[in-house]
């Protein structure tokens, strides 16, 4: 069964179309004791969510794991991990943060509660409720 996620990043510093241009990524530079133990629990062909942070803020594509978390091999410090992803493809609606906290059945998703995480969960029905709000037809959780 796979898991759900959300990884926030900057577009200026690296956005979802990049990710779709480099066909993959490493996903790097979470320091984060929590969004690095949610990166620990993480295992091949989970799916995750992308929201760009500053100025944008919204939810705007999916990607698959393609690996499980591993030791960032730029760094020395084993605590440090990295995982691997791809592109899945571009919501049909980017999902603004503001619908997203107006939304009652999202008051407990992480990006509402936690706004700093740069890793975090998200539940079954949560994943269902955003693909709802985005329009996508993508297949409901496994």
């Amino acid at each position: 069964m796979s898991n759900f996620w959300l990884f926030k990043t900057e577009p200026r510093s690296y956005s979802y179309d990049q990710l779709e241009r480099d066909g993959s990524a490493v996903w790097d530079g979470v320091r984060n004791n929590l969004a690095l133990m949610h990166l620990r629990a993480m295992k091949s062909s989970d799916r995750v969510m992308i929201y760009h942070s500053g100025a944008v803020k919204e939810i705007v594509g999916l990607a698959r794991l393609t690996s499980k978390a591993y030791p960032d091999p730029k760094l020395t410090d084993p605590k440090l991990v990295v995982v691997d992803l791809s592109p899945i493809g571009r919501l049909p609606k980017p999902i603004p943060l503001a619908e997203v906290k107006g939304e009652p059945a999202l008051q407990d998703l992480a990006l509402v509660r936690m706004t700093r995480l740069s890793v975090m969960p998200v539940t079954a029905a949560q994943w269902e409720r955003l693909l709802a709000m985005s329009g996508s037809t993508q297949a409901k959780p496994a």
